[in-house]
């Protein structure tokens, strides 16, 4: 398999055409309706030269014309059966169908790779405690692990929708000028999308039809925005005031023209940023589905730049971001002192549940804790001493119970389960 890139080169696709219009003729011959002796010197003999296809299409400005004139042209009399019968839709959406299928492989590839590397440090920061934040304000100890294995179970749906979407496209057809099979036997048709690993398509017009690679760049999308979502966390976990975590910084490596000080996240802006490529091509995707009757050519100038594009797009997305996690710096300390910040007010729900368990009313046990909250907040005095001074909260509430509710590891007790 190539490098993504070389799945659209002009080669790879005409390499495509070159088999699908053998394999065509091969399965002619089997069905007896085209000589044996002629499907093999086919074989034998086809070719094409680049240079002189991309001739020809100047005059006929139509490129599968332009091929099947070159090739032909390398085969001598046996090449009256090359395209028998086809559409050129048939080579088209055929060989669009294996670079799309062989594109996604890679991209599956590389988004395995990076559910392991997930796995990996979700494994190492399992009990990694941190803040959680709900509205960018502190709100309930959590760990590393538990939000790198948000992104792991994320990463599996991600993997399940390429591999759905993959199927989905992995289909080809010979059908003719509008679908209805006129012209082509078919076994032949059987024949050609065995040897190429593809499915028949049930029903076709002459293309396609295009609700299949609006899906498959949908899920392209979807999984982008999965790694926006992951890239925009970090970037927050980055800034000064946080200190959490940090992309690489490598040797070498400059993050201002003014300023020398500075080390900013631009993989993983550059990972937010692409995500919208992907979102405008899923939308230009969709809008490819409705087509004039049995086809027009409408959508054929925007996948030239949305199918390639968005595979190639996400192979980059996937690698970078993979590298980042691979290497992605954690400040423990940062992490430790950013708990520490308010004073113990993000163990304000166990005090709540406390209360409550002690007989109180939710509504009377949420006055309690917010009247001493809101009084930590306004003062020097932490959560914990005005909560100690408090008769409504002695009264109830044991010396013991207290120190267990500001205690970390009881909040995270479950993460192993989580994990499990």
């Amino acid at each position: 398999m190539p490098e993504i890139s070389g799945i659209w080169s002009e080669k790879y696709k005409y390499d495509l055409w070159l088999e699908i219009e053998i394999l065509y003729c091969e399965g002619m011959a089997e069905a007896g309706l085209i000589p044996k002796k002629a499907a093999r010197e086919i074989r034998a003999r086809a070719s094409y030269d680049i240079g002189r296809v991309l001739e020809i299409e100047k005059k006929t400005r139509h490129d599968v014309i332009a091929f099947l004139t070159d090739v032909a042209g390398t085969v001598g009399a046996p090449g009256r059966f090359l395209h028998m019968g086809m559409t050129s839709s048939d080579l088209l959406d055929t060989a669009l169908a294996c670079q799309m299928r062989d594109a996604g492989d890679i991209n599956l590839a590389k988004l395995r790779k990076l559910r392991s590397v997930i796995r990996k440090q979700a494994i190492r920061y399992k009990h990694t405690p941190m803040i959680g934040r709900s509205h960018g304000i502190h709100a309930e100890p959590t760990t590393f692990g538990l939000k790198l294995l948000v992104w792991y179970a994320e990463t599996e749906r991600n993997i399940s929708r390429l591999e759905r979407v993959i199927e989905g496209i992995s289909v080809g057809q010979m059908t003719g000028a509008v679908g209805t099979m006129s012209h082509i036997e078919p076994a032949v048709e059987r024949y050609v999308m065995r040897r190429l690993g593809l499915k028949a398509a049930p029903v076709t017009t002459q293309i396609i039809q295009r609700d299949r690679h609006a899906d498959y760049l949908a899920a392209f999308a979807v999984i982008g925005a999965s790694l926006e979502k992951m890239a925009t966390e970090i970037r927050g976990l980055q800034r000064t005031e946080v200190g959490e975590v940090e992309e690489p910084f490598t040797k070498g490596q400059k993050g201002s023209s003014a300023m020398p000080h500075k080390r900013n996240p631009i993989l993983a802006e550059r990972v937010a940023g692409m995500a919208r490529l992907l979102r405008g091509n899923a939308l230009a995707a969709m809008e490819n589905v409705a087509l004039w009757h049995e086809r027009d050519i409408s959508h054929s100038s925007v996948e030239r730049v949305i199918i390639p594009d968005s595979t190639m797009i996400l192979a980059y997305m996937l690698e970078k971001f993979t590298w980042i996690l691979e290497n992605l710096r954690v400040n423990r300390e940062a992490m430790k002192r950013n708990l520490g910040l308010t004073g113990g007010l993000v163990f304000s729900e166990h005090l709540l549940l406390l209360l409550v368990r002690k007989g109180l009313s939710r509504e009377d046990a949420y006055a309690i804790v917010q009247q001493a909250a809101m009084a930590s907040m306004e003062s020097a005095k932490s959560f914990r001493e005005i909560l100690a001074a408090d008769r409504r909260f002695t009264d109830l509430c044991t010396e013991a119970e207290l120190g267990e509710a500001f205690d970390i590891d009881v909040h995270l007790a479950r993460v192993d389960h989580i994990f499990s």
